[in-house]
């Protein structure tokens, strides 16, 4: 039975969590993927290890302990091979999920001189120029989902690239600016300023909207690794490049907070249907979104208010959602996956009541990493 961490609990606790999770994860087999865990297979190079890494060099960087850089540049070397190759990774499947992972090889490659971080970067950057795009010229989210732009892929392979342009390339970021910026036209709500989850520039997939090409819902995550993004891309790109960017951000802030839970600061599920039965306050997302109002605060991108709006949702998390079981520290209200078909899986329709069927776990990483970069952001303050 998991019982809340005490309201007046120290973040200090994070600490003793996140050391379990290193504790017990290799290469192979990761204390927070709970898919692969389910599955029972090994890990594979994949988005939400890269989601982790991410954290754990952020958390490096502002804690200067050593050890969490160390567990990435080990983990990363048990995937990329001296030719820059990578284990496991399958260019063929054409899927923005494994481009993500790459961003932690521009800071190994800058803190070690290892060359062949630079060639698995240019390994995925040529993936990302044969990556199929929409008559826009927006990458589709995976070669399975033809023509289809999902709010997830802008996280998955956007800060990626604007990363590969910064460190090897012309810094040229048009591209990026340009895809966010049909985001933004195609997939923002007029009335709510929410942002749909997916959009189908053919108008053929079964889950959306045949004059649009929408789907119906707001699902929280695909909100969230937008909005990690837009705070992202936001640190990267130059300030004069990043002014497009920094007024979609700020919009998007500023339309989300008036659906924020009043007591704990976090956010539903699906975020504009706090009444429906079965929808709940969910930590992943609530976590992205907390991240990127601390961070563009930081950043001066946004108000200095959205900091304490920030803060307030961790605090919900951490009180909430982080418990005590049998003596472990455990995350909890993770929704394990979200998506949309494919053809021959229409359960995945976009619906409120299908974003409420899929699973709820803890510890998974795509609710801990957001946590945890979170957590560093708290640090810097």
């Amino acid at each position: 039975m998991d019982s809340p961490l005490a309201e007046n609990a120290s973040y200090a606790a994070l600490d003793q969590y996140i050391e379990r999770l290193i504790t017990e994860s290799t290469p192979d087999h990761t204390a927070w993927n709970v898919e692969k865990i389910r599955q029972g297979e090994p890990t594979n190079w994949n988005y939400i290890d890269g989601c982790m890494m991410t954290a754990l060099l952020s958390l490096s960087e502002i804690t200067g302990e050593r050890r969490y850089f160390d567990f990435v540049e080990s983990f990363i070397d048990a995937f990329v091979h001296e030719d820059g190759t990578i284990r496991t990774y399958e260019p063929e499947k054409q899927t923005l999920d494994d481009i993500n992972e790459g961003r932690v090889l521009f800071e190994l490659w800058q803190a070690t001189g290892k060359e062949k971080y630079r060639k698995a970067a240019n390994l995925l950057r040529r993936a990302l120029d044969c990556q199929p795009r929409t008559g826009e010229g927006s990458w589709w989210h995976k070669k399975i989902y033809p023509h289809q732009v999902w709010l997830d892929g802008i996280y998955m392979a956007q800060p990626f690239s604007a990363l590969y342009e910064k460190h090897f390339g012309a810094k040229n970021y048009g591209d990026v600016i340009r895809q966010v910026g049909i985001v933004r036209d195609r997939m923002r709500d007029g009335k709510t300023g929410l942002y749909y989850h997916g959009y189908d520039a053919s108008r053929k997939a079964f889950w959306c909207d045949r004059e649009t090409g929408l789907s119906q819902s707001f699902w929280l995550r695909a909100i969230g690794w937008f909005a990690v993004a837009l705070a992202d891309l936001c640190d990267i790109l130059p300030p004069r490049d990043a002014e497009p960017l920094k007024a979609v951000f700020a919009a998007l802030m500023r339309d989300i907070l008036p659906f924020a839970d009043p007591e704990t600061g976090m956010y539903y599920q699906v975020v504009d249907h706090a009444e429906v039965p079965g929808n709940y306050l969910e930590t992943s997302g609530s976590s992205m979104i907390a991240y990127a109002m601390l961070k563009g605060a930081r950043l001066k991108v946004l108000d200095a208010s959205y900091a304490e709006h920030g803060r307030k949702t961790f605090d919900g998390i951490v009180r909430t959602c982080l418990s005590f079981s049998e003596k472990d520290l455990n995350l909890n209200n993770i929704c394990l996956v979200g998506g949309l078909g494919p053809e021959n899986n229409r359960r995945r329709d976009g619906t409120i009541a299908y974003y409420l069927s899929e699973p709820i776990v803890q510890n998974d990483a795509k609710g801990v990493a957001p946590l945890l970069m979170c957590y560093t952001e708290m640090k810097w303050r």
